[in-house]
């Protein structure tokens, strides 16, 4: 992360990056793919391969966007889901 996050941003990213890939399932640690840079808090978490994946991922392909049937909003809405799911839950 850069020093353009505040403390509150930061957090935020840590817990998301915590969260399964929002695309496949996979355990994280994930990564935080920001849908519009610079917005913190509309962070994706997402695995390597539905993230950077040449064929699979966000800045490849997107195929298993595809697969999944979403957008970056229903992967954003996931994300939430988990990591309040997760606070809630501790």
């Amino acid at each position: 992360m850069n020093g353009s996050y505040n403390k509150a941003e930061r957090r935020w990213v840590e817990l998301v990056k915590e969260q399964p890939c929002s695309i496949c399932g996979l355990d994280g640690p994930s990564d935080a793919h920001h849908i519009k840079q610079g917005n913190h808090y509309t962070v994706v978490a997402l695995c390597k391969s539905c993230h950077q994946g040449s064929k699979m991922g966000w800045h490849g392909e997107k195929r298993a966007w595809a697969i999944a049937k979403m957008e970056p909003i229903d992967a954003l809405n996931v994300t939430v889901s988990n990591v309040f799911t997760n606070l809630i839950s501790k």
